[in-house]
């Protein structure tokens, strides 16, 4: 789950000044309720609708039953993300004489990096709140269910409140699911991680099998094997990163198979026994079951929404398998004064959707404008080394709908911005329609991909065509160059680079 969240004064603001601009504010009418808008949970869904609508006029409380931030910030997003920065600027320090350096022994500081991460994590855990203050939302401790549509009480350990509000906006997030997996049994303290346990590790393993080779288990499965941990990755779809295009599933595994990680697709951990120095694990592969033995078992597979609890059926709030089920692109529930937003919907879990879907809840509820969430751009974001990201259809989904497709595919190895950087690992990859050009999926996996998806992002928003995007200039020596030439293909068979 992958977005930027509140920061602090002295924290940079980047991606949330676009999210959080100052719209006019506009008063609501006198209420009979305590307040217009209870937003509860305070994740990249929640705390974003609680100072948008309260920035739009609205009266706001955010209920929140742990820490601000909800998992993005505390045990997801963020401190996942510090981790492999450290790793990162760790090989890359290995690697120095690439660069024309001279280095002595270099070697991770383990306790260093944790602290490092929960100085970020509290960092911009205070960013939420100061900028809570800043919009007047009041932040109120504790764990929220319904009464009736306009009604909830908060319990905080015990002591209960009352609140009522004429709009409220479920933004509960979702929790790790744990796998039933024979043998594989005692949690954290038998050293079966979940995600949840990885970003605060209370030891670094010196092996690891990570379960799952989706956004989860590759970025952890990267982190531990920079760390010098012998890692294998075991995910039971034919390809890593299966939610992304084929293409880039493939390149990922061969660099990690550079780095040195163990990857296994098409299988499954089939059984697990417990050994004196961790887990022996019975692996089901396509050529047969091999055992592993791993110090530590990383669950880096699935996520369910937080409903338990909630009275939610009481209050006619409609659910299906993965939470709740919203009646359109306002983000109304069928109890048209209950919105929800984010993981808790079960569409799609990436805290920059739930940020999107908040702001667009916030306006219904306090202005009733209409406004609707567009799901055609959205952009999916992997940070392992190589990056990894992508927006609109793979070339698969493209040619299953019938589209007439073309595609254009360029490589990072021969830019120059690339090779002076040595980061020429990677490609991208353009799927348009042929006829008349339509951009309708940008796939990148190279250095900074979450950065350059963007340029994709915009194509697909706007509709453009391949002629649009290559008349466009970019700027010379840069990644997106790169990007331009895949472009290039994709329209004429071949760039101005191309061999």
């Amino acid at each position: 789950m992958t977005a930027t969240v509140g920061v602090a004064p002295e924290v940079e603001t980047g991606a949330l000044i676009a999210l959080l601009a100052e719209e006019e504010p506009r008063t609501m009418p006198e209420s009979k309720y305590d307040y217009d808008v209870v937003v509860i949970g305070s994740g990249p869904g929640g705390y974003v609708a609680a100072i948008k609508a309260a920035q739009l006029g609205g009266k706001v409380a955010c209920v929140e039953k742990s820490h601000l931030g909800g998992v993005c910030l505390n045990v997801g997003c963020i401190p996942s993300k510090a981790w492999i920065s450290s790793a990162d600027m760790l090989n890359h320090i290995r690697e120095a004489e690439k660069w024309g350096i001279k280095v002595s022994k270099v070697e991770p500081d383990f306790d260093a990096m944790k602290a490092r991460v929960q100085k970020i994590v509290e960092t911009q855990r205070g960013g939420v709140g100061y900028l809570f203050k800043k919009n007047g939302v009041a932040h109120i401790q504790g764990f929220a269910s319904f009464v009736d549509r306009h009604t909830i009480t908060v319990d905080n350990e015990g002591k209960k409140q009352t609140l009522t509000a004429r709009n409220f906006i479920v933004a509960g997030g979702s929790s790790v699911v744990y796998l039933d997996i024979p043998g594989l049994k005692g949690g954290a303290e038998a050293n079966v991680w979940t995600s949840d346990d990885a970003v605060m590790p209370p030891f670094l393993p010196k092996s690891i099998l990570v379960l799952g080779g989706g956004a989860v288990g590759v970025e952890f499965g990267f982190v531990f094997n920079s760390l010098g941990a012998k890692t294998t990755v075991v995910e039971m779809m034919p390809n890593l990163i299966p939610m992304m295009d084929e293409d880039l599933g493939v390149e990922l595994a061969k660099q990690f198979k550079k780095q040195g990680i163990a990857v296994y697709t098409g299988s499954t951990l089939e059984k697990a026994e417990k050994t004196k120095n961790g887990w022996k694990c019975h692996v089901k592969t396509p050529s047969g079951t091999e055992t592993i033995e791993a110090e530590v078992v990383l669950l880096g597979v699935g996520r369910k929404a937080n409903v338990e609890g909630m009275n939610l059926d009481a209050v006619g709030v409609k659910q299906h398998k993965r939470g709740i089920e919203v009646a359109n692109n306002r983000m109304q529930t069928h109890v048209d004064n209950i919105y929800a937003v984010g993981d808790v919907i079960g569409k799609i879990q990436l805290a920059h959707v739930a940020s999107a879907e908040g702001i667009v809840a916030a306006h219904n509820a306090v202005l009733g404008d209409g406004k609707e969430m567009d799901y055609k751009a959205v952009p999916n974001c992997v940070y392992t080394v190589p990056e990894v990201a992508s927006v609109g259809k793979t070339e698969g989904e493209a040619r299953a709908e019938g589209y007439d497709v073309t595609t254009g595919k360029f490589q990072f190895r021969p830019n120059g911005k690339a090779m002076a950087a040595n980061e020429q690992e990677g490609f991208v990859k353009i799927v348009a329609e042929k006829k008349y050009g339509e951009v309708l999926g940008v796939h990148i996996i190279s250095a900074h991909a979450t950065d350059l998806i963007h340029e994709g992002v915009a194509a697909i928003k706007l509709e453009a065509t391949l002629e649009y995007m290559t008349d466009m200039i970019h700027a010379h020596p840069t990644l997106a160059e790169v990007v331009k030439e895949a472009f290039e293909v994709a329209e004429f068979g071949k760039s101005v680079h191309s061999i």
